[in-house]
């Protein structure tokens, strides 16, 4: 979990300008699963226009990971990755993000 928390937070860093993080930014909570949500804004990065491969893996009730990239249209318009999974499945959901950016840039 260490490289993955170290990754995101350096990725999170080189992001980081005195606006991004203002508006959107990393969002990790806790859900009633019990799980992980973890929502990364992708408005002014390198991937707020590259295409994701939805991810679903349901290996048992306690041991699963849902990720997307959600578009959606208001005023503004933004993508945003959303992971959700079980509560041993946090740095799963980082790793899947990582592996993406790092295969898309």
């Amino acid at each position: 979990m260490t490289d993955e928390l170290s990754w995101l937070q350096q990725w999170y860093s080189a992001h980081s300008d005195g606006i991004w993080e203002h508006g959107a930014g990393i969002t990790i909570e806790t859900i009633d699963n019990p799980g992980w949500s973890v929502k990364i804004c992708l408005d002014g990065t390198e991937m707020e226009s590259i295409p994701f491969e939805p991810v679903k893996t349901e290996i048992g009730e306690r041991d699963w990971i849902q990720c997307r990239v959600a578009e959606r249209e208001r005023r503004e318009s933004y993508r945003r990755f959303e992971g959700h999974g079980g509560a041993l499945n946090l740095s799963d959901i980082i790793q899947l993000f990582r592996t993406w950016v790092e295969t898309k840039r």
